[in-house]
Order: structure tokens, then C-alpha cells, then sequence
């Protein structure tokens, strides 16, 4: 009989790089162990053990009963937020000057 060892919910993970970082999506998976003994990593795309059998059934749901967030959170909204708040930060001080400009004038 087969049995689900682990499912792993889609996710990102950050890689460092010599020029900034990547962030690399990881799809949703289930960790099997095969009637044949074998242990595999399937996805819905990818559902056939090394030995042949096809789990398709399984991996679909169990893929289709675990806990989904509505939306995929991203490890760059933190980062786009400060750069948000960094950029109303210079406009607001770029607006200021030009009134106080204007009014030695």
C-alpha cells in the first residue's frame, strides 16, 4: 500500500546571488512511499513512481485537501513596502523644498 509520508504547500525560497537575490517558486508536493519501496517526490505534473505506478489519484487528493492561502505570499512585498516608504518619504521632502523655494521668492 502506498503511503503519504509529507505534503508540502507550494513556496518561495530566497537565493542569494552575487548581484542581489532570487526568489525560486517550489510547487506543491507530496512525499510517497511506493508499494515498491521506494520513496519519490510527486506533483500533480508528476505523479508516476520511478517503478511505474501511477499515483495520480492519490497525489490529486491529497493535493486538492490541503490548506490553501488565498493568495501566495511573496518574500519581496516586505522589501517593495520599504522601498514604498522610502519613495513618499523623497517626494514629501521634493515638495517641501519646492514650497519653501517658492516662497523666498
Amino acid at each position: 500500500m502506498t503511503t503519504v509520508i509529507e505534503h508540502i504547500e507550494g513556496h518561495y525560497e530566497t537565493q542569494n546571488l552575487s548581484y542581489g537575490q532570487a526568489y525560486v517558486w517550489y510547487p506543491e508536493c507530496v512525499v510517497v512511499e511506493c508499494d515498491c519501496g521506494k520513496t519519490s517526490i510527486l506533483t500533480a505534473s508528476e505523479s508516476v513512481c520511478r517503478c511505474g505506478t501511477d499515483h495520480e489519484v492519490l497525489v490529486r487528493e491529497r493535493l486538492a485537501s490541503g490548506q490553501h492561502l488565498d493568495e501566495t505570499l511573496h518574500p519581496w512585498d516586505q522589501e517593495f513596502q520599504e522601498w514604498r516608504e522610502k519613495l513618499h518619504e523623497y517626494v514629501r521632502s521634493e515638495e517641501l523644498y519646492q514650497r519653501e523655494l517658492a516662497a523666498i521668492d
